[in-house]
């Protein structure tokens, strides 16, 4: 009976999480520096009608709502495995180099190859993220005692300082600076359909798999021995998500910049909202990441229109609160 109720209310609260994220989506397409209406964006979506504010919606807001939902649900969700793997209630995706990885490859990506298509600077994020993750991992294992929570914040600091000071570097050798800033500062302004053609796949496919892995990452992050104990391979399942952590990351930082501070954030807010368990907190992470996401972005276009203040500043400070406030609460949302 206990259990029962407890399926109800998770199935209550992502319902009301997936109002929250279908809200946020609507306004996302009214607000702006055009007066659209709501009929507008149900005649966008529904009809053939034609326009100028049917083609605004149409190439403009549609795309970079649709870019915005898919970026948190993906750091969210990103952010929610690297809490859980590590058992580390401040982890989040930067943790592991990723980030510093894919900045770094973007840097010399822009160096080396100045003309590369969007799909190469997908490729070349990627690769940046994975070759910090594997960093990462490697000092973790090269000393005895190999992989442990604490080590890999110390790695991934670590890693991650030396990581952006070569992105730094670079910028400044070849002056490249601004570009590398423009980039790292985060914003979804110029999304298209083409772009979300090459990401959307790939965020879809890592969120899927993260679902199906969420028994065995509860698991997990109660303790290694639980998970051993219980015939759980854990290095296979650590591996697979590490690899789901680098396509979730990787995608988001090709589509948007850093903004990984969204994966510290969003889990936490989920887990006192539903308890620990990952069967729930993944699916509900996918759609409060998916709106919060939406929300910083809509602040960050209307709150100085016309010009654009970079979504990552307005997801720092609507985060930097609630940091502080889990910092005092020793890592721990209830307690």
């Amino acid at each position: 009976m206990e259990k029962s109720r407890y399926s109800i209310s998770f199935v209550i609260k992502l319902m009301a999480a997936i109002l929250l994220f279908v809200g946020m989506f609507v306004m996302a397409m009214v607000l702006g520096a055009a007066d659209i209406s709501v009929r507008d964006v149900w005649a966008a979506v529904v009809t053939d009608a034609a326009g100028d504010k049917i083609l605004i919606i149409r190439e403009i807001r549609l795309p970079r709502g649709i870019a915005a939902a898919f970026v948190g649900a993906a750091l969210a969700v990103s952010g929610a495995i690297m809490q859980g793997i590590t058992r580390n209630p401040m982890a989040d995706p930067g943790l592991l180099g990723l980030t510093a990885g894919a900045n770094a490859a973007l840097a010399i990506a822009m160096v080396f190859f100045p003309s590369m298509s969007y799909f190469g600077i997908i490729i070349a994020c990627f690769i940046g993220s994975a070759v910090g993750v594997l960093l990462v991992l490697g000092v973790n294992m090269a000393r005895k005692g190999g992989f442990t929570p604490y080590r890999i914040v110390i790695a991934g600091a670590a890693v991650s300082t030396f990581l952006y000071a070569v992105a730094e570097g670079i910028g400044i050798y070849y002056k490249i600076s601004k570009e590398v800033s423009m980039w790292t500062a985060g914003g979804l302004i110029g999304t298209t359909w083409s772009q979300l053609q090459a990401i959307v796949p790939i965020i879809s496919i890592g969120i899927l798999i993260a679902v199906l892995l969420s028994k065995q990452l509860t698991i997990l992050s109660l303790s290694e021995e639980v998970a051993v104990g219980l015939g759980q391979k854990t290095t296979q399942i650590k591996m697979i998500l590490f690899m789901v952590i680098v396509l979730l990351s990787g995608a988001s930082v090709a589509l948007a910049g850093n903004m990984v501070f969204i994966g510290l954030l969003i889990p936490h807010v989920v887990r006192g909202i539903i308890g620990s368990d990952y069967r729930f907190v993944i699916p509900i992470s996918v759609f409060l990441g998916a709106a919060f996401m939406i929300f910083a972005d809509i602040l960050g276009r209307t709150s100085n229109a016309p010009y654009e203040t970079p979504v990552a500043a307005i997801v720092s400070m609507l985060g930097l609160p609630f940091f502080l406030f889990i910092v005092g609460k020793g890592g721990k949302i209830l307690s």
